[in-house]
């Protein structure tokens, strides 16, 4: 009995801690942004940037959609840790990075899209020669590493951890 009080007060401790809804962010699915939103973005919330460069028509680039980049554990991790992006290496669209601007200006509409086309400048800017080409900047926005190639969810996590410190 001389320990009543004491659980009495440990039960009501216990029972006010749960009205207090903690959260912790969890992910099912990489966060994909574009390069745009990313520049934006990034000011706000500075995290370092992963850019999986790919192109419709690699083969490595589809495998890493379907098996890599669906790891639950590598999903969670790149959507805690960084702002991440996919980036057509041959794509159209026009896109502004760390204020510059980039384009595409021979890209042919009038290829299939699973065709290859013109290199994008952005592509041209980061030295890309292969695909898929994982490009990790730092939270100023500044290459900071690459790897080029298919890569397996445990390859691809073990390289992003390091990347930390």
């Amino acid at each position: 009995m001389k320990y009543f009080p004491f659980l009495i007060a440990a039960l009501m401790v216990l029972s006010s801690c749960g009205n207090q809804q903690v959260t912790q962010e969890s992910f099912d699915e990489i966060p994909w942004m574009t390069l745009t939103e990313v520049d934006q973005i990034s000011k706000k919330k500075p995290r370092m940037v992963l850019v999986d460069v790919y192109t419709p028509w690699c083969g490595p680039c589809k495998m890493m959609n379907n098996s890599t980049f669906k790891d639950p554990e590598l999903v969670d991790y790149i959507g805690k840790n960084y702002h991440a992006v996919k980036f057509n290496a041959e794509g159209p669209d026009a896109i502004t990075f760390n204020g510059k601007e980039y384009a595409n200006p021979k890209f042919r509409s009038d290829l299939p899209k699973n065709r290859r086309n013109q290199m994008h400048q952005f592509t041209g800017t980061l030295g890309v020669r292969g695909y898929p080409t994982i490009v990790i900047f730092d939270t100023e926005l500044n290459k900071v590493n690459q790897v080029v190639g298919y890569r397996t969810a445990e390859q691809l996590l073990e390289f992003l951890k390091g990347m930390e410190g």
